[in-house]
This record gives C-alpha cells, sequence and structure tokens, in this order.
C-alpha cells in the first residue's frame, strides 16, 4: 500500500510538474507543443507519435478526441485544434498541413485495424462464389502450370494446405489469411513461387565441423537424413497473417506505416508488409536451420522479437520500397 501511495503521489507530481514545465517553454518560445514538434521533428513516425502522445495526454477533451475523428472531419478538426491554440493559420500556414497529415495517419491506423479485424473475424464460405474464386486464383498464381483437378483435391497439399479442402484452414484467421496468400501470389509472384519452392524443396546444406561437433547424436541422426527442413507454405503464411495482426493492433506497426504512408495507412500497406514478412521469415527460417517442423514455434517467437525490436526505431520502414508514394513526404 505504501509504495502504490509514493507511486500515485510521484505520478500526480510529475503531471503537474510536466504541465508546469509546457507552460514555461511556451511562454519562453511562443509556441504551443504542436507547434513545436511540427517545427523541429522531421515527417514520419517520430513526429506521427509525438502528436499523437500530446492530443491524447492534453487535459482538453477537444485535443483527446480529435485522435478519434471521422477523416473528413479532420479539416474542421484541424480548424478548432488551431483556434483552442489561438494559432493564426495565415501566419502558421505549415502547421495545418502538417497536422492535417499527421492525423490523417492516426485516424487512418485506427480504420485500419477496424478493417482488418473485420477480415479476420469474416470465416471462409464455401458457398459463396467470391471466396471460391479468391481460393482458385491462389492456385492458380502459385501453380499455373498445374491446372486443378478437382475444388476438393490432395492437390492443395501442394501448397501447404492440411487437407483436400483448404476452408478448414482459414479458421483462426478467416478471410485475412487468405488475402494476404493471395496478394502475396498474385502481385509479388515471382518471389511467393520461390518461397514455395524452396518450401516444398529445401536446399541441402552441408553440416560444418563446427556445428557437428554440437549436435548430440540424436540431433545428428535428425538432421543427417534432412540437413533443410521445410514447411507448409499455405499454414506458415496464414501463421505470419497472425503475426502481422499481432503487430498491427498492438501498435507496433505504427512506426512503419507512418513511415511509408504519406497518409492514412490502407488494407494494401497491409498486405505489402505481410508480403515483407513472409519473405523475411522464409529467409530466417532458412538461417536458423531447425532440426525438424516441430522448432516453428520456438523460430516464430524469435522473428517476432527481431521485427518488434525493428520496430522500436522511429525511423524504421520494414518495406520502404512499398510505399504507396514515390515522392517523399514533405509536409
Amino acid at each position: 500500500f505504501a509504495r502504490m501511495f509514493v507511486q500515485v503521489c510521484l505520478y500526480f507530481y510529475c503531471k503537474c510538474l510536466w504541465r508546469c514545465l509546457k507552460f514555461v517553454v511556451r511562454k519562453l518560445t511562443g509556441q504551443c507543443e504542436l507547434q513545436r514538434i511540427c517545427y523541429n521533428t522531421k515527417p514520419g513516425a517520430a513526429r506521427t507519435m509525438k502528436i499523437e502522445a500530446s492530443l491524447k495526454g492534453s487535459k482538453s477533451k477537444r485535443l483527446q478526441t480529435s485522435v478519434n475523428v471521422h477523416p473528413d472531419a479532420i479539416e474542421k478538426t484541424i480548424d478548432d485544434i488551431m483556434e483552442l491554440k489561438r494559432i493564426n493559420p495565415d501566419i502558421n500556414p505549415q502547421l495545418g498541413v502538417s497536422l492535417q497529415a499527421c492525423l490523417l495517419q492516426i485516424v487512418g491506423y485506427r480504420n485500419l485495424i477496424a478493417e482488418v479485424e473485420k477480415l479476420r473475424r469474416e470465416p471462409y464460405d464455401s458457398e459463396n462464389p467470391q471466396h471460391e474464386e479468391m481460393l482458385l486464383k491462389l492456385w492458380k498464381c502459385l501453380k499455373p502450370n498445374s491446372p486443378l483437378k478437382a475444388r476438393i483435391s490432395k492437390q492443395w497439399c501442394e501448397i501447404g494446405f492440411q487437407g483436400d479442402d483448404p476452408k478448414t484452414d482459414f479458421r483462426g484467421m478467416g478471410l485475412l489469411g487468405l488475402y494476404n496468400l493471395v496478394y502475396f501470389a498474385e502481385w509479388d509472384t515471382e518471389i511467393a513461387q520461390q518461397v514455395l519452392t524452396d518450401s516444398l524443396h529445401p536446399k541441402y546444406r552441408e553440416v560444418t565441423k563446427k556445428e557437428l561437433s554440437q549436435l548430440s547424436k540424436a540431433e545428428w541422426e535428425k538432421k543427417k537424413f534432412d540437413k533443410a527442413i521445410g514447411y507448409s507454405f499455405a499454414i506458415v503464411g496464414i501463421n505470419i497473417t497472425d503475426l502481422a495482426y499481432n503487430l498491427l493492433v498492438s501498435g507496433a506497426l505504427k512506426t512503419h506505416f507512418y513511415n511509408v504512408a504519406p497518409e492514412a495507412p490502407t488494407l494494401t500497406h497491409f498486405q505489402q508488409t505481410f508480403c515483407y514478412l513472409m519473405h523475411e521469415f522464409h529467409k530466417f527460417w532458412i538461417d536458423e536451420d531447425p532440426l525438424d517442423i516441430m522448432e516453428f514455434n520456438r523460430v516464430r517467437e524469435k522473428f517476432y522479437r527481431r521485427i518488434l525490436k525493428q520496430l522500436q526505431n522511429p525511423e524504421m520502414a520494414l518495406c520502404p520500397h512499398f510505399a504507396a508514394s514515390e515522392s517523399l513526404i514533405n509536409m
């Protein structure tokens, strides 16, 4: 109880001290916190995340709720912020532009979570012709020279599904898993096909003397027959969809999206990120060289921690070449 009391007192002391400090800085500089962030921080995640924290931490309810407005209300929200902060838009025209770009990213990220969640919750329906069409498109993109003999077929195992009807494998991630796999196969076809081939026929890799000395007899018995373990492409794709989903809803992907999306991040940005994660996980899996497929969870968790660490850098863009706009953000 004493410790809790001290922590509460410390919290309120720091909060009051921080507000006093902001007041003093504003008087000295003639600028509010939002102005200082926009003028002194370069565009991207560093600026947008500071703006988001400033608005959420404001004592004004109008500022706190500004991060939850509808995209169509952002311009009006900017006007309200300028009025509340007593900032003349004619003297500070660039501030409104910068705040608008930040709010579009903040609101867009929230809306993207809702869109992704909706797809995740929608189950695959074999009676829905659109769902069936997407599933068949996945096959055609990955196996263009091998016609599917029947809708229910063991052939589905060739692209990494568990049984003869893929619909059962989408239960965990719903349509989101299918959307991501189709996007990867359709828009990054060459890499997707190569990853599929490697997962089916992992490349032989010689075990070095150093590695051999570190293996137990039981491990060597496993390793000597299969020095590079393959995996089920589609199942791993659904699993990586889950990984990308967790990064999104936890807020970890804000760093990446705020750096690559000039305005609101979209579902396309999320799917492009999935493509990157699939490719990177494939390389990571090969480098890890697991003893068998039972090590999948360990490798996945290690990969997840690596991505999280990368995203702690405010300048990080996981796949900058996938940016929605070729032009740099200069707002």
